[in-house]
């Protein structure tokens, strides 16, 4: 009856247009109401935990740490300095995209920030220079995915303070699928350049050390700012939300002082945040409330004991979880669909021995792949929107669609393979 609820609600509320927080929390409500004896008020007690949660102040600090970089072109400067070093290799300032992409996911935790970011200066410069508008894009989607993998990652972030799970674990565990992601990318932009239809101008332009010697120089303060956001976790100095609160300061310093940043783009940030933030604690609230519901109710174990009725064994259930993710990403945003999910998921998947940090990696990568899958991939439609209509969303799908299966294929590879992900964390705890 339980189950009957919950699909019903989940399934009324959203068909009616409800906002997905409301939607949840409402649905946690009912279940608590109904079938665990009027026990409406552990919500507001769970709500209030979540949103004084010290961890989880981390999450706005991040957002407003990558608004910020946005707001001060910083971008600019890391996208010219890279320029210089991949000229002359097939793909040329393709490369670049993912290599920027890359860095400023170091800094920024969010897939549409990098998006936006490198996009709004990437595509105008590449489109002028005559590279294929399709590929350039697909380049870029691809790109700003790493933004929720590589540390500091919102996804992980939220992952580890709703769950339990150590956060400076989980940033360690993104480092080295994300770079071998990254690796992927690149080799596809040279596979496809070298060999296939020609997506780049046929100019000449030649490679020099010192070109990209003072190329590399413009992007010196990046690594600070790394170092204050990743290291000083890394070290054991801080905590993710003081590195966060660090980030944020060293970040306005480098705007001014560096980039582009002025009192007025620094509040337009802030306010951009904001309101990102809002959205996202209302459906957090929600799914602390559905969470909760689900727990007390012990859906979890129902659904654990309804598979191994069916004699899947784990690797089974994990194909299902998979599968899931993969639907329901066509439909919702990434941190929309993580925190849906993770009330049922979460128990089940790790109550089949697999260890939480792996799967908050594997999480994180269909989070990635519903980024650039349609008819929501969020990437999509913010380089479409950049593009002002140049490359159509269902375009952008289509160029993106190589680095979809580059993601996938790197959950097939990290599940036989968990030592990727673990093996950083193991060594380094």
């Amino acid at each position: 009856m339980s189950w009957l609820i919950l699909g019903s609600s989940l399934a009324v509320l959203l068909g009616s247009g409800a906002i997905l927080g409301a939607a949840l929390g409402l649905t946690g409500f009912i279940l608590l109401h109904f079938q665990a004896g009027g026990a409406s008020a552990l919500a507001i007690n769970s709500a209030w935990n979540l949103l004084s949660d010290f961890t989880l102040s981390a999450v706005p600090l991040f957002i407003i740490l990558g608004d910020i970089l946005l707001a001060s072109g910083v971008s600019t400067r890391v996208y010219n300095g890279l320029v210089p070093l991949f000229r002359n290799v097939p793909g040329k300032l393709l490369h670049t995209n993912i290599a920027v992409c890359t860095l400023f996911g170091a800094v920024s935790g969010s897939s549409t920030s990098t998006a936006a970011a490198i996009g709004s200066v990437s595509y105008p410069e590449l489109n002028k220079r005559g590279y294929d508008s399709n590929m350039v894009v697909g380049t870029l989607a691809a790109g700003g995915t790493l933004g929720l993998l590589i540390p500091p990652s919102l996804s992980l972030l939220i992952y580890g303070a709703t769950q339990d799970v150590s956060i400076g674990r989980l940033f360690m565990a993104g480092l080295i699928p994300g770079a071998l992601i990254s690796f992927g990318f690149f080799a596809w932009i040279y596979f496809r350049s070298k060999f296939g239809s020609p997506v780049t101008p046929d100019d000449k332009e030649a490679f020099s050390w010192g070109d990209a010697i003072r190329g590399l120089a413009q992007v010196w303060p990046l690594p600070i700012l790394i170092f204050f956001v990743l290291g000083t976790i890394y070290m054991g100095i801080t905590t993710p939300t003081e590195s966060a609160a660090m980030g944020v300061g060293v970040a306005i310093i480098l705007g001014f002082f560096w980039g582009d940043l002025t009192t007025k783009k620094l509040w337009e940030a802030f306010c951009r945040a904001s309101m990102m933030f809002s959205a996202v604690a209302l459906i957090l609230v929600g799914t602390v409330i559905l969470a909760q519901a689900v727990s007390l109710l012990g859906l979890p174990r129902s659904a654990v004991g309804a598979i191994n009725d069916l004699g899947l064994d784990r690797y089974g259930v994990l194909v299902m979880v998979v599968v899931v993710y993969l639907v329901l990403g066509c439909f919702f945003d990434g941190i929309s669909l993580l925190l849906m999910t993770l009330p049922i998921t979460f128990p089940m998947v790790t109550s089949m021995g697999f260890d939480p940090v792996w799967f908050g990696v594997i999480v994180t990568l269909l989070m990635e792949v519903g980024m650039i899958t349609p008819p929501v991939g969020l990437n999509l439609f913010v380089l479409s929107s950049i593009t002002k209509g140049e490359v159509s969303v269902t375009s952008a799908a289509k160029a993106s669609l190589p680095y979809w299966l580059i993601l996938l294929a790197a959950v097939f590879v990290f599940t036989l393979f968990p030592n990727i992900v673990l093996w950083l964390p193991n060594a380094l705890n």
